[in-house]
């Protein structure tokens, strides 16, 4: 193993703790950190998604073992957002149209969490099925699309308009995206030849991080930790579309 591979074995840890800490799957941070390490662009998408796997695997049990999840809430993005984001994977959208306007709504998510001063985590007013179930659509269009497990647009979503508690968003992103993620594998499964052979223990690497960070966000850290974290990521994520 050589020490660019140890690198990036440490950065995938890294990256699923962070993101797994509020619900996430890490895909936007596994692109970031894959294509600064060189690995071939055929191979980013793919990658990314099992990893999101993964990670959002078990972060989906453990934040609906410890009961941080809607399932009321939950059904109606899915159920339009699965198909939609198997759509989305046969598609091929060239970045230089869709990363600066997806990393300014990144941006402005993360403005408004962190202008956001009630961190209660107990009032919520779930959003009717008839504005949840287009949202569910064009969110996951986009993640089979870029190549993302959709949560890191519907949690900002969600929690700026009070559709649910901050505790159950993570619960709740993290089923979707690993829903997402699955079905966007599945509609762009002639790139999964290019998966890098040391993907197996990049996924270990991601499990052992996304444990660790859903254990954390589901049971133990503050609603007020988790909003800056999801402002962080947030942060992190729009910055990638400039950079990458």
């Amino acid at each position: 193993m050589t020490p660019e591979q140890i690198f990036l074995i440490a950065a995938i840890f890294v990256v699923a703790l962070l993101y797994s800490s509020i619900g996430h799957g890490g895909a936007s941070g596994y692109l970031a950190i894959m294509a600064l390490w060189g690995l071939h662009p055929e191979a980013l998408k793919p990658t990314a998604l099992l990893l999101n796997i993964v990670v959002a695997g078990v972060g989906s049990y453990l934040y609906l073992s410890a009961r941080q999840f809607s399932w009321s809430i939950f059904w109606p993005f899915a159920l339009t957002s699965i198909p939609a984001s198997f759509l989305g994977g046969f598609f091929f959208l060239p970045p230089e149209l869709y990363r600066p306007i997806l990393g300014l709504v990144l941006f402005f998510s993360a403005w408004r969490l962190i202008l956001r001063k009630d961190c209660a985590d107990t009032r919520s007013t779930p959003p009717r099925r008839l504005i949840a179930m287009p949202i569910g659509a064009v969110l996951g269009f986009a993640s089979g699309l870029i190549g993302v497990g959709g949560g890191i647009f519907l949690s900002p979503l969600m929690i700026l308009f009070g559709w649910a508690r901050v505790r159950e968003v993570s619960g709740i992103a993290s089923l979707f995206i690993l829903c997402n993620s699955v079905s966007g594998l599945a509609g762009h499964l002639s790139s999964l030849q290019f998966i890098p052979e040391f993907a197996p223990l990049l996924a270990v690497s991601a499990l052992l991080g996304g444990t660790v960070g859903a254990l954390c966000g589901s049971r133990y850290l503050p609603v007020r930790t988790i909003l800056k974290a999801m402002a962080l990521v947030l942060i992190m994520a729009g910055g990638k579309m400039f950079l990458i």
